[in-house]
């Protein structure tokens, strides 16, 4: 409930205490106080609006122990969470929320107001649901319970608080509810559902026995059979090892009947099993066409009127699939020697916190660059990373580096929803619902992150886990006070290599025998190198390429330079490791060190050879071979096959030596180069892989330029993701560099890819980007594209409000230009905004009016999917012969074109229109194609839509258990893709229940 009496009404807040303790009001989530506070809001949100006295919470925040001044500072806490919920609150003014009552407090919620009561209200409907025999109905309603966990109750307050018994009920409370969740589905024949709630809770109860034989028959429900083989095998292992017993009964029993089944495919009802063929794209038996449009359909293969149907999903499969178990940590480097008291350091905070469940663990290490941070970092991921096996996360930050090419925390949880397997669609706008996405992803898992090269404590806050389970390590030049301070993180300081660790370095790189001849030249060259990790690594690996030189001699060349790196070192070592740099660069060939200084110029976080023989002048072998010769002496590191990269203090170094050896004109030139074989290459990668898309045309490339050949769609795409983040630097250091004209090119070349890869965000900011640089030119046929594209990553962001006038700007530049091409697709846009809108008259009036220019003169592509889109507004405006015949006009285009989207999209609309004429037959099989080209062409959420209309022609036959199958396939992939439409299949299911008897 909300405040008492008579009084005005609050601002609302709610309250979660389901996972993490947060808090909203009027919509915006609070910040939260300090971890006490924290804690004594968690105990009182978990007594859901009864009080709390004092005394029990004294025990719960200090124990057996408390301060003298416990009381008061309980009475400060209170204070404080009172003027957080209720700002301006006037001093120890009571409040209309945090009430004094029973000789303690408590808050005043009810289900509307706190994530807690709405469960135990959903779980008491969904028992009197069952006890009426509306299983199904049950069911669902437990779903909606469980899904309101996110986590642990009260996930990463203290862990001594977090060990007193109310948290600890509701756990069980928890428990409880899953597996009477898992009993009404496997009953109703509806395991799917429940199946992801029951893998959650068996990672955090992995001895409960009952749960896990639920989990084992669950999972043969739904056919994975061997899943339910394991975990078996898990868990009579993990008793044994842990408990010294056998399974028991329950668990035995479990296994028994999984022995006893048959292996079946269990087929869709109404829904026919695919038949698998070697063709690329078989089609199902349609009826008749229209004279005119005959020969666009596919013959059968054979003589028989009935064709296969082309691969389809299995729409009674198993609920959401589980998470992928990423991997991505670099090599552990095989020469890792010494920093024992550190690992011991690090092992010891893993130790500390093994007990304690609660504890969210967090490591911070700090050190001046070039002291080894990384390799630590990685090298003790290495060593725990079995005690993750829910994946490890990794992303280099890039925090520092003259380059100025940060990586965005938007960014960096972008690319983890991605390994998670979140789908672009799935991904929220704003970094806020994305981290909160990623938490949620996290809770109940243990998953190792490995935060690397930070700026500072705020780079890392979006991506810090919510609960307890993981290990996140950081590594920041930054000392991260404010990580250690706020949230715990336990911090752990490299200094430099002492004489013995410097010494054991050489000895891993060199050989014991050649370091032991020398000990004054090791000496030597340990002080000269400052004890710092990357100087020797650069010393051994020239001691190591000439075997014959002696360490004296390699003393007395590195004694004789002399390097400068002052803005990016601390002062006590910058000339000692300059002088290590420059010694090296000696060493190499004139064209190797050309080579280092011009990749100083690079903007990107990594190059290929390619693009480092675009930057340099020359052919890719010449560059290939020089690339070579500066790994083999540590200059650069191929980190992963094909792609270089600098450490920081390098590519400094390599800055530094650019400006200083070569003129403005031989950089300017060589940048110039660079950016137009990125612009080339990327615009060529999109034309193979988006052969429609609309952007703007390029001018020849300069001789002196070779855009990478790309023998296919396939490997186009490839290049455009591993260039990723590279062509965003190269786009903001075209605009920031005064090659705005470039700038709009690439942004306009990446359109398509940035759009059908999700990465909406992005898009966003570089059309920003490309609009500005457009501005500054004056180029109305560069701002009228740049428009475009703006709008249209609002429109995929949900920014109505704003893609609407972005679009009229738009529309007004190219009738201007005169452009009726441009102004097609700009109505086309117009037409999917109003459509969004629920005004498919206008939508329609734009769609027309595209057709109608894209007549004129426009590529077939645009045509046809214009025509569908006029055949779709007909559809749904029930005009459904002229929908008929527009489409079929469209699929005849497309089908010539091998767009397989366009035809998805075309047969659905074309199905769509039969049901709605009462053919659901027709109806069926239209869907059904669309289905498979939507999976063919990796589509999900269109994909989810083509099953969400199949189960409602199902629906309007009277088969009602073919549309439960359909939706419940629906819902699983809106789910999965973490997709708001998800409600429209909940509420498709919820209404067939009602709809049924008893």
């Amino acid at each position: 409930m909300g405040p008492e009496g008579d009084e005005v009404a609050p601002e609302p807040v709610r309250f979660a205490v389901l996972g993490s303790v947060r808090v909203w009001r009027t919509g915006t989530e609070l910040e939260l106080g300090r971890p006490q506070e924290r804690a004594l809001l968690a105990l009182l949100l978990v007594r859901a609006g009864q009080p709390v006295a004092v005394a029990e919470i004294v025990d719960a925040l200090w124990g057996r122990r408390p301060p003298d001044s416990a009381v008061n500072v309980v009475r400060r806490h209170v204070g404080s969470l009172r003027r957080l919920l209720e700002p301006g609150l006037p001093h120890r003014a009571t409040g209309r929320w945090l009430l004094r009552s029973a000789g303690g407090y408590r808050l005043a919620t009810d289900g509307d107001s706190l994530d807690l009561l709405r469960f135990r209200a959903l779980r008491t409907e969904a028992a009197r649901a069952a006890s009426d025999g509306r299983s199904g109905r049950a069911v669902e309603l437990l779903v909606e319970a469980l899904s309101l966990w996110h986590g642990p109750v009260a996930a990463g307050i203290p862990a001594p608080v977090r060990a007193h018994a109310a948290f600890g009920a509701l756990d069980e409370e928890h428990l409880a509810a899953v597996k009477e969740a898992a009993d009404l589905a496997l009953r109703a024949g509806a395991a799917d559902l429940v199946l992801p709630r029951l893998r959650e809770a068996a990672v955090r109860s992995p001895l409960d026995e009952p749960l896990l034989a639920r989990l084992m028959t669950a999972l043969a429900a739904t056919g994975q059979r061997a899943e339910a083989s394991g975990v078996y095998d898990a868990v009579t292992a993990r008793l044994a090892e842990e408990l010294g017993i056998d399974p028991g009964e329950e668990l035995r029993e479990a296994h028994r009947a999984l022995q006893g089944e048959r292996h079946a495919h269990r087929a869709v009802p109404g829904v026919a099993a695919p038949a698998r063929t070697a063709t690329a794209t078989a089609w199902v038996s349609y009826g008749p066409v229209p004279a005119s449009d005959a020969s666009s359909v596919p013959a059968p293969a054979t003589g028989d009127s009935s064709v296969p149907v082309p691969a389809a999903p299995d729409l009674h499969g198993p609920g959401a699939a589980p998470l992928p178990v990423p991997a991505q940590l670099p090599y552990d480097l095989p020469t890792f020697s010494g920093r024992r008291a550190e690992l011991d350091q690090a092992s010891a905070v893993l130790a500390g916190t093994a007990g304690t469940a609660g504890t969210v663990v967090i490591g911070a290490i700090g050190g001046m660059a070039g002291i080894g941070k990384t390799t630590l970092a990685v090298h003790w991921a290495r060593q725990v990373a079995d005690r993750y096996p829910d994946g490890q996360l990794y992303v280099n930050l890039r925090g520092f580096g003259p380059s100025g090419a940060v990586m965005s925390p938007d960014e960096a949880v972008r690319g983890f929803l991605d390994a998670l397997g979140v789908a672009p669609d799935g991904v929220p706008h704003g970094l806020d619902a994305q981290a909160a996405l990623y938490r949620s992803l996290l809770a109940g898992r243990r998953v190792l992150v490995l935060l690397d090269n930070a700026r500072d404590a705020d780079h890392v806050r979006p991506l810090l886990p919510g609960t307890p389970g993981c290990l996140t390590i950081v590594t920041s030049r930054d000392e991260l006070s404010a990580l250690v301070a706020v949230h715990g993180a336990h911090p752990l300081t490299l200094r430099q290599l002492d004489a013995d660790e410097a010494r054991e370095l050489l000895t891993r790189r060199l050989g014991a025998g050649r370091v032991a001849a020398e000990p004054e030249a090791v000496a030597e060259i340990t002080a000269l190198c400052a004890g710092l990790p990357l100087a020797l690594a650069c010393v051994a690996a020239r001691a190591a390429t000439h075997p014959h030189f002696t360490l004296s001699a390699i003393a007395a060349e590195l004694r004789a330079t002399h390097g400068s790196l002052d803005a990016f070192t601390r002062a006590d070592v910058s000339a000692d490791v300059g002088a290590v740099f420059s010694w090296t660069l000696r060493a190499l060939s004139p064209a190797a060190a050309r080579l280092f200084r011009l990749l100083g110029l690079h903007p990107g976080p990594d190059f290929t050879a390619p693009a480092a023989a675009a930057l340099a002048g020359l052919d890719v072998r010449r560059a290939r071979l020089l690339l070579s010769e500066l790994a083999g002496v540590h200059l650069v590191s191929e980190h992963i096959p094909g792609r270089y990269a600098f450490h920081d203090l390098l590519r400094a170094h390599a800055t530094e030596s650019a400006h200083s050896r070569h003129g403005d004109a031989e950089r300017g030139e060589a940048v110039t180069r660079l950016f137009t074989h990125y612009l080339h290459t990327a615009h060529a990668a999109v034309v193979l892989n988006a052969p429609y898309a609309d952007g703007m045309p390029l001018p020849p490339a300069p001789e002196d330029v070779r855009p990478e050949p790309l023998a296919d769609d396939e490997r186009a795409l490839a290049w455009l993701r591993a260039e990723y983040p590279v062509l965003l630097a190269v786009i903001d250091a075209a605009a920031a560099s005064g090659r705005d004209g470039l700038a709009c090119l690439l942004v306009s070349s990446l359109e398509r890819f940035l759009d059908r890869q999700g990465h909406w965000h992005d898009w966003a900011a570089v059309q920003r980007t490309a609009l500005d640089a457009a501005l500054r030119l004056s180029d109305p046929v560069m701002e009228a594209h740049a428009l475009r594209g703006l709008a249209r990553a609002q429109g995929r962001l949900g920014l109505h409000d704003e893609a609407a006038p972005t679009l009229e700007r738009a529309l007004a530049a190219f009738t201007a230009l005169g452009d009726d091409i441009g102004r097609a697709t700009v109505h086309r846009s117009l037409a999917w905004e109003s459509e969004q809108r629920g005004d498919f008259h206008g939508s329609l009036r734009h769609d027309q009016l595209a057709v109608d220019l894209l007549r004129a003169g426009g590529g077939r592509a645009a045509q046809a999917s214009a025509l569908n889109a006029v055949g779709w507004s007909y559809a749904v405006l029930g005009e459904y012969r002229q929908a008929l015949d527009h489409c079929f006009e469209a699929l005849s285009m497309l089908q010539g074109l091998g767009d397989l989207v366009g035809q998805a999209a075309t047969w659905d609309s074309i199905a769509y229109t039969h049901h709605h004429l009462g053919d659901h037959a027709q109806a069926l099989a239209g869907y059904r194609n669309a289905l498979a080209l939507y999976r063919d062409a990796g589509v999900p959420a269109e994909e989810a839509w083509s099953l969400l209309r199949i189960g409602d022609t199902h629906r309007a036959t009277g088969d009602d258990e073919a549309a439960r199958a359909a939706w419940l396939s629906a819902l699983t992939l809106f789910t999965d893709l973490a997709h708001p439409d998800a409600e429209r299949a909940r509420d498709r299911l919820q209404g067939l229940s009602c709809a049924q008897p008893g």
